[in-house]
């Protein structure tokens, strides 16, 4: 029997919007070469290209609940006629033109042959479409939103691998409107003369919260958020309704006049990053990676329980602009980033807790930003960034505090190791090789455990035969180590400073103020997020509520915010 929890949520029907497609979308009647076959792709034009293993290593373990699904909320005011839903449609129609992995499709054929298929639209009318039945209009708070899509039922699914819902919460007040500027010399002059125009009313602003829904293997935190600012470029931009129609038509035009023969999907992460095929340097690759996973000593664990239900919750806490300014001054001062500091929180938060082993290290992993070291880019209009571009990096610290004495010179110190390591991580020369060789064993790893998932499922599943012992060689090929445990304590998604990317004076009157990000996650799972955000710090620990023994969750995230009083001031 099927899980109700598999079920995608059914697109909006035609109830929900009556003819709303014909009548609020007109295309230029007089571009007769828009629908015709000719001049572009039929509806049966395909393309399609494998999965990588990143991508496969994402993709597998989502198919029964949708683990890793990724979310991005971001609350924000504006006047209505912003919100209207010709007018997001139209820009979410585009940007769907722009990344066609967002309008693709997956197709399963073998645990080790899973496919993405796009069919082009045939027109800037059928990307309009496409666009209309991806798209949701809610009325649910911020909370409501983000519940529903982390312990609800799924909202994506393989044939719907993006989504976009749009709320006005039933609270959500009509604003005061944006004053007028204050009048300057030169328009006093010209008063007299502009009294006789009639004023323009001042439309007054309400509160929006938006949700962006795209699955893990299709891209990362930094391609939903390149996405979001694009996004609110175009919806809150000088452009009007006609002018964004018009630019949907342009951006159609540019890809599909000609429709081109090789595969428009982005490539996947390890074709990005090409290796030379020698031999001996496929060895030297695979003994590099080995050792490297050998020094990675963790151990440190919070206590985990299994549950039935998984409920994720996201506490949050956003600091004020001043505050924020001065913990980043602290942590310059000291030598660190914001990013390096919150592990050293969660490490002497967790100290603090007294809840593991002093003689295991502490060992956490955060994501690693690949596209600087991609060697292969490809031309307009095809570059879009919506693509998987992220390995990963482990921090390890010691587990215990100074017996004696003030602990704030620890944790700086701690910070600037997190720091050092960080940083050798990220210029290490064998970056290429080692993310090839994960990719690798996170690949082989999926398809195992999914086979057996399916197995399980099925009651076909046979435990496998033990190993045939084999005589060790006469000298191990690899140092001798101890057996030690690699566990981690926590994973850190770290976005540094996001206001860099969102450029909120192309869209002056969409004003954001709201981010909050997280994925769907599987039982007992645990993220911590940290960026800045409209000048103001965000930390927020995702975890799954019922996964864990107790209360030592609120415990250590109590612990980690009194950390970031004591330290960070």
């Amino acid at each position: 029997m099927s899980n109700i929890a598999e079920l995608p949520t059914p697109p909006p029907s035609a109830t929900d919007f009556p003819d709303y497609v014909s009548d609020k979308f007109r295309l230029d009647d007089s571009r007769s070469d828009v629908d015709d076959g000719a001049a572009g792709p039929s509806r049966k034009h395909r393309y399609e290209r494998k999965m990588g293993e990143t991508e496969l290593s994402y993709f597998l373990p989502s198919r029964q609940t949708g683990v890793n699904d990724m979310y991005l909320h971001l609350g924000f005011k504006a006047p209505r006629h912003i919100a209207q839903r010709g007018r997001v449609c139209t820009v979410w129609a585009i940007l769907r033109l722009r990344h066609p992995m967002l309008c693709a499709r997956a197709e399963m054929r073998d645990y080790d042959d899973v496919r993405f298929i796009y069919d082009a639209p045939s027109s800037a009318a059928d990307a309009y479409c496409d666009a209309a039945v991806n798209l949701e209009y809610r009325n649910q708070s911020k909370d409501e939103l983000i519940d529903a899509y982390l312990n609800g039922p799924r909202t994506l699914s393989n044939t719907r691998l993006s989504y976009l819902i749009l709320s006005e919460p039933p609270s959500s007040p009509i604003l005061m409107p944006t004053p007028p500027r204050t009048p300057s010399p030169t328009t006093v002059l010209f008063e007299a003369d502009s009294a006789f125009e009639e004023e323009v009313p001042v439309e007054p602003k309400r509160e929006y919260e938006l949700l962006i829904c795209a699955m893990h293997f299709l891209g990362d935190g930094m391609a939903l958020h390149q996405f979001a600012n694009d996004f609110f470029g175009l919806l809150g931009g000088a452009k009007s309704d006609d002018e964004l129609r018009d630019m949907l038509e342009e951006e159609w035009h540019a890809r599909w006049s000609n429709a081109p023969e090789e595969c428009v999907l982005p490539s996947a992460l390890e074709d990005n990053m090409p290796l030379p095929s020698l031999k001996f340097r496929r060895v030297a690759a695979n003994v590099d990676f080995r050792l490297s996973q050998q020094r990675l000593i963790g151990g440190q664990v919070f206590p985990r329980w299994k549950h039935p239900e998984r409920l994720t919750i996201v506490p949050t806490v956003a600091f004020p602009e001043e505050r924020t300014k001065a913990i980043l001054k602290k942590c310059k001062a000291n030598g660190v980033s914001i990013s390096a500091a919150l592990f050293a929180i969660c490490n002497v938060a967790w100290a603090r807790m007294g809840s593991g082993s002093k003689t295991a290290p502490t060992l956490m992993y955060s994501a690693l930003n690949l596209r600087p070291y991609f060697s292969i880019k490809r031309a307009a209009p095809w570059d879009s960034y919506w693509y998987l571009a992220i390995g990963y990096f482990n921090v390890v610290l010691p587990s215990f505090l100074p017996s004696a004495g003030p602990v704030e010179p620890t944790f700086w110190l701690r910070a600037r190791q997190a720091k050092d390591q960080s940083m050798r991580a990220a210029k290490n020369p064998l970056v290429a090789s080692r993310t090839q060789e994960m990719a690798k064993e996170r690949g082989e790893r999926a398809r195992a455990w999914a086979k057996e998932d399916d197995e399980r499922e099925q009651g076909t599943w046979v435990p496998p035969a033990p190993a045939a012992p084999s005589s060790p060689p006469t000298e191990p090929v690899f140092p001798v180590r101890a057996k030690s445990s690699s566990a981690a304590l926590i994973g850190l998604s770290l976005l540094g400073n996001l206001d860099g990317i969102y450029k909120h004076a192309a869209f002056p009157d969409t004003e954001l103020h709201t981010l909050t990000t997280g994925s769907r996650q599987r039982q007992g799972a645990m993220l911590l997020f940290g960026y800045t955000f409209k000048g103001r710090l965000w930390i927020s620990l995702g975890y799954d509520s019922n996964g864990f023994e107790g209360n030592v969750v609120d415990r250590f995230w109590k612990e980690a915010l009194d950390c970031v009083d004591e330290f960070l001031g």
